[in-house]
Protein backbone atom coordinates (compact mmCIF):
# COMPACT_ATOMS: atom_id res chain seq x y z
CA UNK A 1 0.00 0.00 0.00
CA UNK A 2 1.64 3.39 -1.20
CA UNK A 3 2.51 5.92 2.09
CA UNK A 4 0.68 9.01 -0.53
CA UNK A 5 -2.66 9.69 -0.74
CA UNK A 6 -5.52 7.31 -2.43
CA UNK A 7 -5.91 8.86 -5.70
CA UNK A 8 -9.06 9.49 -7.76
CA UNK A 9 -8.56 6.84 -11.31
CA UNK A 10 -10.89 6.75 -14.11
CA UNK A 11 -10.15 4.14 -16.94
CA UNK A 12 -11.58 4.18 -20.35
CA UNK A 13 -12.38 0.87 -21.77
CA UNK A 14 -14.57 1.25 -24.99
CA UNK A 15 -14.51 -2.16 -26.57
CA UNK A 16 -17.17 -4.77 -26.78
CA UNK A 17 -15.71 -7.89 -26.42
CA UNK A 18 -12.75 -9.27 -23.73
CA UNK A 19 -9.15 -10.42 -24.95
CA UNK A 20 -5.86 -9.68 -23.91
CA UNK A 21 -5.60 -5.75 -23.49
CA UNK A 22 -9.00 -6.18 -21.67
CA UNK A 23 -7.93 -8.50 -19.40
CA UNK A 24 -5.04 -5.88 -18.96
CA UNK A 25 -6.76 -2.86 -17.92
CA UNK A 26 -9.81 -5.15 -15.79
CA UNK A 27 -6.58 -6.12 -13.71
CA UNK A 28 -5.02 -2.73 -13.44
CA UNK A 29 -8.29 -0.95 -12.15
CA UNK A 30 -9.01 -4.29 -9.83
CA UNK A 31 -5.54 -3.89 -8.19
CA UNK A 32 -5.40 -0.14 -7.73
CA UNK A 33 -8.34 -0.59 -6.10
CA UNK A 34 -7.01 -3.63 -3.78
CA UNK A 35 -4.64 -0.94 -2.97
CA UNK A 36 -7.24 1.84 -1.78
CA UNK A 37 -7.49 4.18 -4.95
CA UNK A 38 -11.00 5.64 -5.68
CA UNK A 39 -10.99 3.40 -9.09
CA UNK A 40 -13.63 3.73 -11.99
CA UNK A 41 -13.99 1.74 -15.08
CA UNK A 42 -16.41 3.31 -17.78
CA UNK A 43 -17.55 0.43 -20.46
CA UNK A 44 -19.72 0.60 -23.11
CA UNK A 45 -23.24 -0.94 -23.35
CA UNK A 46 -22.22 -3.82 -25.12
CA UNK A 47 -18.70 -4.38 -22.70
CA UNK A 48 -21.38 -5.12 -19.93
CA UNK A 49 -23.62 -7.38 -21.59
CA UNK A 50 -24.12 -11.12 -20.07
CA UNK A 51 -22.32 -13.08 -22.40
CA UNK A 52 -19.00 -15.24 -21.58
CA UNK A 53 -16.57 -12.83 -23.49
CA UNK A 54 -17.92 -9.40 -22.46
CA UNK A 55 -16.00 -7.55 -19.50
CA UNK A 56 -17.88 -6.20 -17.14
CA UNK A 57 -18.63 -9.95 -14.96
CA UNK A 58 -14.99 -9.43 -14.44
CA UNK A 59 -14.63 -6.40 -12.87
CA UNK A 60 -14.01 -6.35 -8.72
CA UNK A 61 -17.11 -4.95 -6.60
CA UNK A 62 -14.14 -2.41 -5.48
CA UNK A 63 -14.21 -1.11 -8.86
CA UNK A 64 -17.23 1.92 -9.63
CA UNK A 65 -18.54 0.86 -13.38
CA UNK A 66 -20.58 3.08 -15.21
CA UNK A 67 -21.86 2.05 -18.62
CA UNK A 68 -22.32 4.03 -21.54
CA UNK A 69 -24.04 3.68 -24.52
CA UNK A 70 -22.81 2.45 -27.94
CA UNK A 71 -23.61 4.90 -30.47
CA UNK A 72 -22.63 7.67 -28.49
CA UNK A 73 -20.14 6.36 -26.11
CA UNK A 74 -17.32 8.85 -26.24
CA UNK A 75 -19.72 11.82 -25.57
CA UNK A 76 -21.55 9.87 -22.80
CA UNK A 77 -17.87 9.04 -21.14
CA UNK A 78 -16.62 12.94 -21.39
CA UNK A 79 -19.88 13.82 -19.28
CA UNK A 80 -19.37 10.80 -16.90
CA UNK A 81 -15.70 12.50 -16.51
CA UNK A 82 -16.82 15.83 -16.56
CA UNK A 83 -18.76 14.40 -13.06
CA UNK A 84 -16.48 12.27 -11.49
CA UNK A 85 -13.71 15.05 -11.52
CA UNK A 86 -10.91 12.25 -11.22
CA UNK A 87 -7.15 13.19 -10.19
CA UNK A 88 -6.24 10.91 -13.07
CA UNK A 89 -7.99 9.67 -16.62
CA UNK A 90 -6.56 6.57 -18.03
CA UNK A 91 -7.44 5.87 -21.46
CA UNK A 92 -6.87 2.55 -23.41
CA UNK A 93 -7.17 1.29 -26.98
CA UNK A 94 -8.66 3.79 -30.10
CA UNK A 95 -12.70 4.39 -28.14
CA UNK A 96 -11.28 5.35 -25.04
CA UNK A 97 -8.16 7.63 -26.54
CA UNK A 98 -10.61 9.12 -28.34
CA UNK A 99 -12.73 10.03 -25.95
CA UNK A 100 -10.13 11.60 -23.62
CA UNK A 101 -9.08 13.83 -26.85
CA UNK A 102 -12.01 15.25 -27.20
CA UNK A 103 -12.33 15.97 -23.44
CA UNK A 104 -10.94 19.39 -23.10
CA UNK A 105 -10.71 22.06 -20.79
CA UNK A 106 -9.95 20.33 -18.49
CA UNK A 107 -7.44 19.95 -14.76
CA UNK A 108 -7.36 16.24 -15.00
CA UNK A 109 -4.41 15.13 -16.77
CA UNK A 110 -5.40 12.22 -19.98
CA UNK A 111 -3.32 9.74 -20.45
CA UNK A 112 -3.58 6.20 -22.48
CA UNK A 113 -1.59 2.84 -22.79
CA UNK A 114 -0.14 2.07 -26.18
CA UNK A 115 -1.87 -1.42 -26.09
CA UNK A 116 -1.19 -0.71 -29.93
CA UNK A 117 1.03 2.04 -31.50
CA UNK A 118 0.96 5.58 -31.16
CA UNK A 119 -1.51 7.38 -33.32
CA UNK A 120 -1.83 11.03 -33.84
CA UNK A 121 -5.02 11.71 -34.67
CA UNK A 122 -6.00 9.71 -30.84
CA UNK A 123 -2.95 10.32 -28.55
CA UNK A 124 -1.62 13.39 -30.24
CA UNK A 125 -3.12 15.87 -27.79
CA UNK A 126 -3.16 13.98 -24.28
CA UNK A 127 -0.85 15.02 -21.49
CA UNK A 128 0.98 11.47 -21.70
CA UNK A 129 1.55 8.04 -22.77
CA UNK A 130 2.51 4.48 -21.39
CA UNK A 131 4.21 2.50 -24.09
CA UNK A 132 4.53 -1.04 -23.46
CA UNK A 133 7.48 -1.97 -25.22
CA UNK A 134 10.77 0.38 -26.22
CA UNK A 135 9.72 0.95 -29.77
CA UNK A 136 6.60 2.68 -29.69
CA UNK A 137 8.65 5.28 -28.87
CA UNK A 138 10.14 5.70 -32.67
CA UNK A 139 6.56 7.39 -33.61
CA UNK A 140 5.94 9.78 -30.78
CA UNK A 141 6.90 13.71 -31.30
CA UNK A 142 9.59 14.35 -28.81
CA UNK A 143 7.50 16.35 -26.79
CA UNK A 144 4.89 13.71 -25.98
CA UNK A 145 7.97 11.56 -26.07
CA UNK A 146 9.36 13.38 -23.23
CA UNK A 147 5.80 13.06 -20.73
CA UNK A 148 6.02 9.15 -21.62
CA UNK A 149 6.86 6.19 -20.41
CA UNK A 150 7.77 2.43 -20.92
CA UNK A 151 6.37 -0.03 -18.26
CA UNK A 152 6.02 -3.72 -19.38
CA UNK A 153 2.82 -5.48 -18.92
CA UNK A 154 2.44 -7.89 -16.28
CA UNK A 155 1.07 -11.45 -15.70
CA UNK A 156 -1.22 -12.35 -12.68
CA UNK A 157 0.05 -16.17 -11.62
CA UNK A 158 -2.70 -18.28 -12.24
CA UNK A 159 -3.45 -22.23 -11.50
CA UNK A 160 -4.82 -24.42 -14.37
CA UNK A 161 -7.94 -26.95 -13.21
CA UNK A 162 -6.69 -29.42 -11.55
CA UNK A 163 -7.87 -31.77 -14.39
CA UNK A 164 -7.46 -29.71 -17.69
CA UNK A 165 -5.26 -31.37 -19.88
CA UNK A 166 -6.59 -34.60 -19.65
CA UNK A 167 -10.31 -33.10 -19.29
CA UNK A 168 -9.82 -30.75 -22.54
CA UNK A 169 -7.61 -33.36 -24.65
CA UNK A 170 -10.70 -36.06 -24.31
CA UNK A 171 -13.81 -33.29 -24.86
CA UNK A 172 -11.70 -32.45 -28.30
CA UNK A 173 -10.50 -36.15 -29.25
CA UNK A 174 -6.58 -35.34 -28.57
CA UNK A 175 -4.61 -38.59 -27.48
CA UNK A 176 -3.45 -38.07 -24.11
CA UNK A 177 -0.21 -39.04 -25.57
CA UNK A 178 -0.05 -36.85 -28.55
CA UNK A 179 2.31 -33.56 -29.07
CA UNK A 180 0.02 -30.18 -29.06
CA UNK A 181 1.35 -26.63 -30.56
CA UNK A 182 -1.32 -24.25 -29.25
CA UNK A 183 -2.18 -21.08 -30.56
CA UNK A 184 -4.11 -19.00 -27.75
CA UNK A 185 -5.55 -15.34 -28.70
CA UNK A 186 -7.56 -12.91 -30.86
CA UNK A 187 -8.24 -14.19 -34.59
CA UNK A 188 -7.73 -11.54 -36.37
CA UNK A 189 -5.13 -10.79 -39.32
CA UNK A 190 -2.61 -9.74 -37.45
CA UNK A 191 -2.06 -12.63 -35.49
CA UNK A 192 -0.93 -14.62 -38.60
CA UNK A 193 -2.54 -17.69 -38.16
CA UNK A 194 -3.27 -17.98 -41.76
CA UNK A 195 0.65 -18.66 -41.95
CA UNK A 196 0.66 -20.96 -38.89
CA UNK A 197 -2.33 -23.04 -40.81
CA UNK A 198 0.37 -22.59 -44.20
CA UNK A 199 3.27 -23.77 -42.34
CA UNK A 200 1.42 -26.61 -40.55
CA UNK A 201 0.23 -28.09 -43.53
CA UNK A 202 3.72 -28.45 -44.99
CA UNK A 203 5.58 -29.73 -41.64
CA UNK A 204 3.73 -32.47 -42.59
CA UNK A 205 4.26 -33.95 -38.48
CA UNK A 206 2.79 -37.44 -38.27
CA UNK A 207 -0.66 -38.07 -36.62
CA UNK A 208 0.65 -38.12 -32.92
CA UNK A 209 0.96 -34.18 -33.80
CA UNK A 210 -1.81 -32.05 -33.12
CA UNK A 211 -2.33 -27.95 -33.56
CA UNK A 212 -4.92 -26.39 -31.68
CA UNK A 213 -6.05 -22.27 -32.20
CA UNK A 214 -8.06 -21.07 -29.26
CA UNK A 215 -9.86 -18.09 -29.85
CA UNK A 216 -12.45 -15.89 -31.70
CA UNK A 217 -11.89 -12.68 -33.91
CA UNK A 218 -12.58 -11.11 -37.47
CA UNK A 219 -10.25 -14.58 -39.07
CA UNK A 220 -11.71 -17.31 -37.41
CA UNK A 221 -14.05 -18.27 -40.45
CA UNK A 222 -11.47 -17.93 -42.95
CA UNK A 223 -8.81 -19.68 -40.77
CA UNK A 224 -11.21 -22.53 -40.01
CA UNK A 225 -11.69 -22.63 -43.67
CA UNK A 226 -8.30 -23.04 -44.62
CA UNK A 227 -7.35 -25.34 -41.32
CA UNK A 228 -7.39 -29.17 -41.84
CA UNK A 229 -10.06 -31.55 -40.40
CA UNK A 230 -7.70 -32.70 -37.29
CA UNK A 231 -6.66 -28.75 -36.54
CA UNK A 232 -8.34 -28.04 -33.29
CA UNK A 233 -10.73 -24.58 -33.09
CA UNK A 234 -12.81 -24.67 -30.18
CA UNK A 235 -13.48 -20.70 -30.71
CA UNK A 236 -13.72 -18.19 -27.23
CA UNK A 237 -12.45 -19.59 -24.08
CA UNK A 238 -13.06 -18.20 -20.33
CA UNK A 239 -10.59 -20.66 -19.18
CA UNK A 240 -6.80 -20.13 -21.56
CA UNK A 241 -4.47 -21.19 -18.48
CA UNK A 242 -6.64 -24.40 -18.77
CA UNK A 243 -5.69 -24.54 -22.27
CA UNK A 244 -2.08 -23.54 -21.87
CA UNK A 245 -1.83 -26.67 -19.73
CA UNK A 246 -3.26 -28.96 -22.71
CA UNK A 247 -0.36 -27.84 -24.82
CA UNK A 248 2.86 -28.87 -25.16
CA UNK A 249 4.35 -26.05 -26.97
CA UNK A 250 3.12 -22.13 -27.13
CA UNK A 251 3.19 -21.09 -30.58
CA UNK A 252 2.00 -17.66 -32.56
CA UNK A 253 2.88 -16.41 -35.72
CA UNK A 254 1.66 -13.07 -35.43
CA UNK A 255 2.65 -10.66 -38.13
CA UNK A 256 2.12 -7.51 -35.38
CA UNK A 257 1.98 -8.52 -31.78
CA UNK A 258 2.93 -4.68 -30.03
CA UNK A 259 3.82 -6.75 -26.63
CA UNK A 260 2.21 -9.76 -26.55
CA UNK A 261 0.28 -10.71 -22.81
CA UNK A 262 -0.19 -14.13 -24.25
CA UNK A 263 3.39 -15.02 -24.33
CA UNK A 264 3.55 -13.74 -20.43
CA UNK A 265 0.48 -16.39 -19.98
CA UNK A 266 2.28 -19.24 -21.95
CA UNK A 267 5.46 -18.29 -19.85
CA UNK A 268 3.85 -18.38 -16.51
CA UNK A 269 2.31 -21.78 -17.49
CA UNK A 270 6.25 -22.73 -17.76
CA UNK A 271 5.57 -23.76 -22.23
CA UNK A 272 8.33 -23.72 -24.12
CA UNK A 273 7.21 -21.11 -26.95
CA UNK A 274 7.54 -21.05 -31.02
CA UNK A 275 7.48 -17.03 -31.27
CA UNK A 276 7.62 -15.00 -35.03
CA UNK A 277 9.71 -12.01 -34.76
CA UNK A 278 6.74 -9.77 -34.06
CA UNK A 279 7.80 -6.47 -32.19
CA UNK A 280 6.81 -7.90 -28.99
CA UNK A 281 8.19 -11.19 -28.97
CA UNK A 282 11.46 -9.32 -29.91
CA UNK A 283 11.19 -7.11 -26.96
CA UNK A 284 11.04 -10.42 -24.96
CA UNK A 285 13.69 -12.66 -27.09
CA UNK A 286 16.00 -12.77 -24.23
CA UNK A 287 12.95 -14.42 -21.90
CA UNK A 288 11.83 -16.48 -24.73
CA UNK A 289 15.34 -17.74 -25.43
CA UNK A 290 14.58 -20.03 -28.70
CA UNK A 291 15.47 -18.40 -31.90
CA UNK A 292 12.21 -16.21 -33.05
CA UNK A 293 11.14 -16.89 -36.94
CA UNK A 294 10.89 -14.21 -39.77
CA UNK A 295 7.10 -12.84 -39.96
CA UNK A 296 5.11 -14.23 -42.65
CA UNK A 297 7.72 -17.17 -43.52
CA UNK A 298 6.06 -20.24 -43.55
CA UNK A 299 8.60 -22.59 -44.72
CA UNK A 300 10.75 -21.54 -42.11
CA UNK A 301 8.30 -22.04 -39.09
CA UNK A 302 7.42 -25.33 -40.73
CA UNK A 303 10.89 -26.67 -40.33
CA UNK A 304 10.58 -25.12 -36.33
CA UNK A 305 7.67 -27.11 -35.67
CA UNK A 306 9.45 -30.21 -37.08
CA UNK A 307 12.64 -29.32 -34.95
CA UNK A 308 10.04 -28.82 -31.79
CA UNK A 309 8.25 -31.90 -32.57
CA UNK A 310 11.65 -34.11 -32.71
CA UNK A 311 12.86 -32.07 -29.56
CA UNK A 312 9.82 -32.83 -27.64
CA UNK A 313 11.04 -29.95 -25.29
CA UNK A 314 9.78 -29.97 -21.79
CA UNK A 315 8.25 -27.20 -19.37
CA UNK A 316 10.69 -24.66 -17.68
CA UNK A 317 10.61 -22.03 -15.51
CA UNK A 318 11.14 -18.18 -17.32
CA UNK A 319 11.91 -14.88 -15.07
CA UNK A 320 8.85 -14.32 -14.16
CA UNK A 321 9.62 -11.48 -11.57
CA UNK A 322 10.66 -9.06 -14.40
CA UNK A 323 6.71 -9.09 -15.15
CA UNK A 324 5.46 -9.02 -11.29
CA UNK A 325 1.94 -6.75 -11.10
CA UNK A 326 3.23 -4.90 -7.66
CA UNK A 327 5.87 -3.95 -9.41
CA UNK A 328 4.21 -2.63 -12.35
CA UNK A 329 1.32 -0.67 -10.59
CA UNK A 330 3.89 0.63 -8.25
CA UNK A 331 5.73 2.39 -12.15
CA UNK A 332 2.05 3.16 -13.24
CA UNK A 333 1.20 5.21 -9.85
CA UNK A 334 4.43 6.91 -10.04
CA UNK A 335 3.85 8.19 -13.53
CA UNK A 336 0.37 9.06 -12.64
CA UNK A 337 1.52 11.31 -9.68
CA UNK A 338 4.20 13.10 -11.77
CA UNK A 339 1.71 13.96 -14.37
CA UNK A 340 -0.46 15.14 -12.13
CA UNK A 341 2.24 17.32 -10.59
CA UNK A 342 3.82 18.46 -13.83
CA UNK A 343 1.01 18.30 -16.12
Amino acid sequence: MTTDAPLSIAHLLLTRRFAGTERHAVELANAQAAQGHDVTLILRKAGAEDRPDAIAHRVSKDVRVIVVGDLLSPWQARRALKKLKPDIAHAHLSGGARALKGWRRTHTPRIATLHIRYKPQQHDELDGLIAIAPWQFDDMPPRLRAKSVQIDNWTVPREASADARMRLRKEFGIAQDAFVFGALGRAESSKGLDVLVDAWKRAALPADARLVIVGQGGAWDAVRAQAADDVVMPGFTDVPRDWLEAFDVFVTAARSEPFGLVLLEAMGARLPILASASEGATHLRDVIETPLVPVGDADTLAASLRQMYGARPVRRDYPMQRFNIDDKLAEVEAFYRARITRG
